[in-house]
């Protein structure tokens, strides 16, 4: 099995690039002797030269019209369908990535609640969805007091303080951020993720910017609790981290953080920043271990996704009926 990985999205500071980061390097830790992943920042060249058994895009940006081999795709969440009247300015790209979508062999989403969403606003076929969850990486784990400290020192984090971990480049409304950020709390607020000049005018708050993974895990080591703002998330990535490096999590409720945390974290209202802060406050430890599920599992199930889509087109493929040329030049099955 040849697979061309689009690998465009594996420099994103935020959790498509930590996706395709992780499912390429588990991808060629479980691949049998006889796989080979090609991982391309020019997939549509790499696909029409190399001709290989299933293209994978990572993101759906990377989706295309006509892939000329079988085609899988992830969608981590489907904020954007969701909010369509926060994102006015739609290219054309966007407005025709539904249909790439439906031409797809396999759509792969990290929960049943996006697979609901993706067949409901993508109008997607149930049996091309597949849920693969994602996975805290294995550079998550709780970090030593002497760690934790030189990463304090180092971003000039207090001792104890509040945590949210995501992207900052442009307001987004459905993370809160700027409401959370002017909520009254005791313990200070430290936000972490790669940021643009209008984060730093948002009052009160600490900003580290990105950060490597090796200091975010000391980082999420030292929180008091994590909180999760958003009640769109698709998974959840950054609440498993924090469970991974022991650190509690709050989080607004929503059915994708149901999904993964369960028990696991502490669910307040969707956009009631005053009781995130409350119960963030109120967290104790130790908190509940992560999910086991890890890169390696969602790599198996991937593999398995890449080898049903290689099989229908083979059986599509056996059965078509020759195509014949009309007098006027198109094409007649």
């Amino acid at each position: 099995m040849r697979v061309a990985l689009d690998s465009r999205p594996s420099s994103d500071l935020g959790g498509v690039g930590r996706y395709s980061r992780c499912i390429l390097k588990a991808l060629r830790e479980t691949a049998a002797s006889s796989d080979e992943v090609l991982d391309t920042n020019r997939p549509s060249a790499t696909v029409r030269a190399k001709g290989p058994d299933v293209f994978h895009s990572p993101w759906i940006d990377g989706a295309m019209l006509h892939s000329p081999c079988p085609m899988v795709v992830t969608v981590h969440d489907m904020a954007v369908h969701k909010r369509r009247s926060e994102h006015l300015r739609n290219s054309l790209r966007q407005r025709l990535r539904p249909l790439a979508l439906q031409r797809a062999a396999s759509v792969i989403v990290p929960t049943e609640a996006v697979a609901e969403d993706a067949i409901a606003h993508l109008r997607l076929e149930r049996g091309r969805v597949v849920v693969i969850p994602e996975a805290a990486d294995e550079s998550m784990y709780p970090r030593p007091a002497e760690t934790i400290g030189a990463v304090r020192a180092r971003y000039e984090l207090p001792d104890r303080y509040l945590l949210w971990v995501g992207g900052l480049e442009h307001p987004d409304p459905g993370t809160h951020i700027a409401q959370l950020a002017a909520t009254p709390r005791e313990l200070p607020l430290v936000l972490v993720g790669p940021t643009r000049p209008w984060a730093h005018r948002l009052p009160g708050v600490i900003l580290t910017g990105q950060v490597p993974d090796e200091e975010l895990a000391a980082i999420y080591s030292g929180a008091h609790a994590l909180m999760v703002s958003a009640e769109q998330e698709g998974f959840g990535l950054p609440a498993v981290e924090a469970l991974a490096c022991g650190t509690p999590v709050v989080a607004a409720d929503g059915p994708a953080l149901r999904e993964v945390l369960g028990e696991r974290a502490t669910f307040v209202p969707a956009g009631d920043m005053a009781a995130l802060v409350a119960a963030a406050q109120r967290s104790t430890r130790p908190a509940p271990p992560a999910p086991s599920w890890s890169w390696d599992d969602a790599a198996r199930a991937t593999w398995a996704v890449y080898a049903e889509a290689a099989k229908d087109a083979g059986a599509t493929r056996s059965t078509a009926q020759p195509l014949r040329r009309r007098p006027a030049g198109g094409l007649e099955i």
